[in-house]
């Protein structure tokens, strides 16, 4: 996939000096960045039958840049922050899951007004490092979550039965779950059974396959009250969502097909039961024809915001 430059009818700015004044309070005043988070208007909360619109910007952070055939599409910092900022300034979507750095660039531009806010934990595992399964909590803590008042944190959980540093993972990620759950926050945990191909991690998107990888997450930590899964959209969603009964979203990852095919896969597995929604990050921030909030209105779009009326379902 090419990518066409950002459209100008969704250019924030085009100035390369529009984001100094944030190099300017991260040198002068850092604490600025807990009083905007101490500050900021949470959001109104999670229903039943609302699905929800997560925005996902913790790419960088593993060294993950490419998006299509541009190794570097999310490089450029001040351009993904421009269309984090178009993407959140739309109303149907509920928030963001980014890495320390942007959520922080994110609160001192008061872009998380009323959102949701998800921090991603562990970023160690590198793209392309050759132990990349061996993937370390370099994020964000419970701890600090908690004092950002988030909403939880994200952990991508890669299960390779040929490498012995998955079990080290695994128990990372249950501790993690632990200390989440302690603080009544969610663990939106992301699994995957992976293999080695030609030297490079892959996952495998099969339904068999991402199955299994959520019987084992899914019975990580001591408790499941706060753990929700955030999978692939792969074929017979239909069995995928049997095998749990935890609030699910759904990751886009990186599109290798066209943008209304992915939105069409999208819509079928919204509308299975126990899915909550989206959490979408490259697919949308970076379409193909460059209108960012064109192609965030048409995921939104596909979201039910239709809380339904619970004694009657219950009645029935």
């Amino acid at each position: 996939m090419t990518l066409t430059p950002l459209a100008s009818n969704n250019a924030l700015d085009d100035d390369p000096r529009r984001y100094a004044r944030l190099s300017t309070i991260r040198l002068e005043d850092p604490d600025a960045v807990a009083r905007a988070a101490k500050a900021r208007r949470r959001h109104p909360g999670l229903k039943y039958g609302r699905q929800n619109f997560i925005v996902a910007a913790d790419h960088p952070a593993r060294g993950a840049l490419a998006v299509g055939s541009d190794p570097v599409a999310m490089a450029d910092r001040r351009q993904l922050l421009d269309r984090l900022q178009i993407a959140l300034a739309n109303p149907d979507v509920d928030g963001v899951l980014a890495s320390p750095d942007i959520m922080d660039d994110l609160l001192l531009l008061g872009a998380l007004e009323g959102k949701l806010v998800f921090g991603s934990m562990n970023r160690g595992g590198l793209a392309g490092l050759v132990n990349e399964i061996d993937d370390r909590f370099t994020g964000h803590t419970a701890a600090a979550l908690e004092a950002l008042g988030a909403d939880g944190g994200k952990m991508l959980t890669r299960i390779c039965l040929g490498d012995p540093d998955t079990v080290a993972t695994l128990e990372a990620t249950a501790k993690a779950i632990d200390s989440l759950a302690e603080r009544k926050l969610i663990a939106m945990v992301e699994p995957f059974l992976s293999v080695r191909d030609n030297g490079r991690v892959r996952n495998d998107l099969s339904t068999d396959a991402v199955i299994k990888s959520i019987a084992i997450a899914e019975g990580l930590g001591s408790t499941s009250a706060y753990t929700w899964m955030k999978l692939p959209v792969v074929a017979d969603m239909e069995r995928v969502m049997a095998a749990t009964t935890m609030p699910t979203v759904l990751l886009g990852g990186d599109p290798d097909s066209s943008q209304d095919e992915v939105f069409a896969s999208w819509q079928a597995a919204l509308a299975l039961p126990g899915v909550q929604g989206l959490t979408v990050g490259r697919t949308l921030l970076y379409p193909a024809d460059g209108d960012v909030a064109g192609a965030v209105a048409t995921a939104a779009s596909l979201l039910n915001h239709t809380t339904p009326n619970r004694t009657e379902e219950v009645s029935e």
